[in-house]
């Protein structure tokens, strides 16, 4: 078993590896005229004799998850399979190279990149995360491959090629980080651009990028050839009381799963004073998203709700706004410190926040702590609230997937980062929407709870056989599939270069589709007809629809025309 394997302080390491990337944008802007979407061109396959053309693609992969502190997902890089970190808290991908042996690579047999297969991209990065006490890095340089993700590739994509870092995932199997955040805050991304034009001035150039620079996810989600620009995640339980399933599907929502069941609310945007992009001079009036983060209404302990924090925001952040991560890359639970104390004390007689006393607790009384998000409820469940004490004893636990955090500041305005426990509690749908042009598609979350109404007593039958079995829970390891993930069928999704871009804006306009994702009444959002990649300046704001002109549609059936001639 995994605790077995590993020390105490190490074990703590792991409690806090890699939530959010530190470092907010060290730019403001970029140059970009007329943008849009690619052209509607067929989809060719690397393994198999499908074509598939434009929002037919969906994809679907188990995870790993080790001891309920580590969950991994494999990717195809080159011509290997590799099982990194998924967090949806950072933005770019790495993996750990074979020439790397400083840091946490050191004694670690994990596999790792040929530098002998490195195609370079010329830029170099350095990548921090975590917060104020549990910062760790990983640096090294850009490279080029095809990398795939849940049957679904992308030639040309930028990853980070590390050779140091002191993060701990390599020391347990995991060859790096794969990142699902939105393309500002991608340092990888920001690189290329710096190697190619130069010092960033302005945001047109940057945001033009992402359709050949972006992570990974967010190019997959622009090229339109999902059947919806989105992902969704659920982590499976492996301590206390083993189950649940841990899946990453791309393109739609899970099989079973209905639109219907899920709360929608939006992501929130950074403008450039909190820490965000600089608007671009293509979209003067656009604000951007910067990570996963949406607006937390009320927090409950046990059905009752907790005063908010009273700790100012620094850096004139406001104060009043609270909001949350949704970071799979955080293997706990984080809040305002005055929150937290608070919650511990109530859960824990012998815990004193002026000391460094633990937060004790008995293993058969569950305790709920809940977060009200777009009006609805989510509950933490309570089998996840807890941990193992002391090995051999399932009478006496330990309140300990819930720690303190940094109050919010500029480039990182949550108060709570809300982490695995989360998601083992919840699935959570992730939609990009327009990425380029965000008022015309907003980026939004979907929260749907799967938390059972006998959490309870499922809590108490756990301890019943944890006491059973010599005083100790159930905990297991689950393995990435990797074996998997190398014999299956691979769709390469095309890449949109920045000509095709702005030479499709008809095509674009002229073939947008109604997404099945809309939001909830409570939040004010109307459903919108959108093509991933729509400038503003094909759209109609005030009817809400697709407007073209007469020169749209020339320009429309010229590409078009063109389009089949280069098909034949």
């Amino acid at each position: 078993m995994f605790s077995t394997l590993i020390s105490t302080p190490v074990v703590l390491l792991l409690l806090h590896l890699s939530f959010a990337i530190l470092a907010a944008p060290s730019f403001r802007a970029r140059n970009l005229t007329a943008l849009t979407p690619g052209l509607d061109l067929p989809i060719t396959v690397s393994r198999g004799s499908r074509v598939y053309r434009r929002g037919d693609v969906t994809g679907s992969i188990g995870l790993g998850n080790n001891a309920d502190l580590l969950y991994t997902v494999p990717i195809e890089l080159g011509n290997k399979v590799f099982a990194v970190n998924i967090d949806t808290g950072s933005s770019d991908l790495w993996v750990v190279s074979d020439q790397c042996q400083t840091g946490s690579c050191q004694g670690s047999d994990v596999t790792r990149y040929p530098n002998t297969s490195f195609q370079p991209a010329g830029a170099d990065v350095s990548m921090f995360y975590g917060d104020s006490t549990t910062g760790t890095h990983a640096s090294g340089s850009v490279g080029l491959d095809t990398i795939s993700v849940a049957g679904v590739a992308m030639t040309q994509q930028a990853f980070g090629l590390i050779n140091d870092t002191n993060n701990d995932v390599v020391q347990f199997d995991t060859a790096g980080i794969f990142g699902l955040g939105f393309p500002s805050g991608s340092k990888i991304q920001e690189s290329v651009v710096i190697a190619k034009t130069g010092p960033i001035e302005s945001t047109d150039d940057f945001i033009t990028s992402t359709y050949t620079s972006g992570p990974l996810m967010a190019r997959i989600a622009m090229t339109n050839a999902l059947e919806v620009p989105m992902y969704t995640i659920t982590l499976q339980r492996s301590t206390i009381d083993i189950g649940g399933t841990g899946s990453l599907t791309i393109g739609k929502l899970p099989d079973n799963v209905n639109n219907s069941s899920l709360t929608w609310v939006p992501v929130r945007l950074y403008s450039p004073e909190e820490g965000g992009l600089e608007p671009p001079k293509f979209a003067p009036s656009e604000i951007y998203p910067f990570r996963w983060e949406i607006d937390i209404d009320a927090v409950f302990l046990d059905g009752q709700q907790l005063s908010d924090s009273a700790i100012p925001a620094e850096d004139g952040v406001d104060s009043n706004r609270v909001s949350a991560l949704i970071d799979t890359g955080n293997s706990i639970l984080r809040g305002p410190k005055d929150v937290v104390n608070n919650i511990l004390s109530k859960v824990s007689s012998a815990f004193d926040s002026s000391s460094d006393s633990v937060p004790i607790m008995p293993c058969a009384i569950p305790r709920t702590l809940s977060f009200q998000i777009g009006g609805k409820i989510f509950p933490i469940d309570p089998r996840d609230f807890i941990g193992q004490h002391t090995k051999g004893d399932a009478t006496t636990c330990v309140a300990d997937n819930l720690v303190a955090t940094d109050p919010p500041n500029i480039g990182a305005l949550f108060r709570w980062s809300l982490g695995a426990p989360f998601f083992r509690s919840n699935l959570v749908a992730f939609h990009y929407g327009n990425l380029t042009h965000p008022s015309v598609d907003p980026p939004r979350i979907g929260i749907l709870s799967m938390v059972p109404s006998n959490a309870d007593d499922l809590l108490k039958q756990a301890v019943t056989d944890a006491l059973n079995d010599g005083g100790d829970f159930e905990e297991t390891m689950v393995i990435a599939p990797t074996e998997s993930a190398a014999a299956e069928t691979q769709i390469t999704v095309s890449e949109v270069s920045e000509t095709a871009a702005v030479t499709s804006t008809a095509i674009s306009a002229a073939s947008t589709t109604t997404l099945p994702v809309t939001p909830t009444r409570t939040l004010s959002l109307q459903p919108t007809t959108i093509s991933t990649m729509n400038t503003p300046s094909n759209f109609d704001k005030n009817a809400g629809s697709s407007s073209l002109n007469l020169s749209h549609l020339l320009n429309f059936w010229i590409v078009t025309f063109c389009t089949f001639l280069l098909a034949l």
